[in-house]
């Protein structure tokens, strides 16, 4: 078989995996509590302590999470589990794909022990983590699935992401279904083919999707004209809903619209749980997001990057116990976190009991009625 040329592949358990991803956190905090007593965890732990250092290698500052949540969380975690001995070397690629090429090479150089790769391009990276492989250095795939000899992957059920968007827009817009257009992610990203395909198989025969697009760079510039450009070849009121990726792509869809002169914003979906979707959901002017625990993800990430390094089996495996496929590996150990819409009546229940954001952040300002309205104190 050419795996190459095979897309992304989830090989999920029999049973549905949303209540063994939220219990695996918890199952290894309580291996490592006990420090790894007998079989490999003790005789690894001797052979590495905790005096390590772990390479964290993020794509982008466009979203706000990668510096407002999984640094500082990583960071904290890896310090946690290592009593404070060990460290995060940070280097953030600022969506250029050379340079995050360059930050790897010079993290192999300084020998980190292990490697958090969110890789800007997925395939790009390929050589640099076939570079770290040589060096003995470790290299798990974090948020988005890089190609190259990766030795696990840690992200959110990226097909249920889009079906969860995809279903919430289908239902918003009922019987009558109509015209919508998808503005998907970037290309480069694999996890947009994910996005795309749970999207896709939720609104095929509910709605007619009339234009589709690619946004270059999850560009909210890129998506603003593209949705410029739909919104000419579909005609401003013949366009129904919109199938945003995330939500910068949806914020951008939604100031089209309205610069377009539109009386009531169609429904929009999102993704991410920003701090300024939440507002427009609040406001009416966002259909919805979905909300992903980046918390769960990046203490994930961190204890699977520590368990590696010191070769505790016992615990890594208990954090990895799905599989997936890359275009270039198969059988990839992987922990799918699960994900939630986010909707106007569940804000208080997700991103407010999550710590995510305070009542006071969501409702400043001009939002205050808003806040009011739903409840939300």
């Amino acid at each position: 078989m050419n795996i190459r040329n095979t897309r992304i592949r989830i090989r999920r358990p029999v049973a549905r995996r949303t209540a063994t991803a939220l219990a695996m956190s918890a199952v290894a905090l309580s291996l490592v509590s006990c420090g790894g007593e007998g079989g490999t965890g003790s005789a690894a732990s001797s052979a590495k302590g905790d005096d390590i250092t772990v390479g964290l290698l993020l794509p982008e500052k466009e979203n706000a999470r990668y510096e407002k949540f999984d640094h500082p969380i990583i960071e904290d975690k890896v310090a946690e589990l290592t009593s404070g001995k060990g460290q995060v070397a940070y280097a953030n690629a600022e969506g250029d794909a050379d340079r995050q090429n360059e930050q790897l090479d010079q993290m192999i150089a300084d020998k980190v022990d292990v490697l958090l790769l969110d890789a800007v391009d997925a395939e790009a990276i390929e050589s640099g983590v076939q570079k770290a492989k040589d060096a003995g250095i470790p290299v798990i795939a974090y948020d988005r699935l890089a190609q190259g000899p990766i030795d696990a992957y840690v992200s959110f059920d990226n097909e249920l992401v889009g079906e969860v968007q995809g279903r919430a827009l289908a239902d918003a817009l009922g019987n009558d279904g109509g015209k919508i257009v998808m503005m998907n992610g970037a290309t480069t990203d694999p996890n947009t083919a994910l996005f795309r395909a749970g999207a896709t198989a939720e609104l095929q025969d509910r709605v007619t999707i009339a234009k589709t697009y690619d946004t270059k760079d999850w560009s909210p510039a890129n998506a603003k004209a593209n949705m410029e450009d739909a919104i000419e070849a579909v005609g401003l009121d013949g366009i129904a809903g919109v199938y945003a990726a995330n939500d910068g792509i949806a914020g951008a869809v939604i100031d089209a619209l309205k610069a377009a002169g539109v009386s009531k914003v169609p429904p929009v979906t999102g993704q991410d749980a920003e701090l300024a979707a939440v507002q427009r959901i609040l406001t009416g002017d966002q259909f919805m997001s979905v909300y992903k625990s980046y918390p769960q993800e990046a203490s994930a990430a961190a204890e699977m990057a520590v368990a590696r390094v010191q070769n505790r089996s016992i615990e890594f495996d208990a954090l990895s116990r799905d599989k997936v496929d890359s275009p270039t590996h198969e059988d990839i150990p992987a922990q799918l976190v699960p994900v939630v819409a986010l909707t106007k009546e569940n804000i208080g229940d997700t991103v407010v009991a999550d710590e995510i954001y305070t009542v006071e952040e969501i409702c400043a300002g001009r939002y205050r009625e808003a806040c009011a309205e739903a409840g939300l104190r």
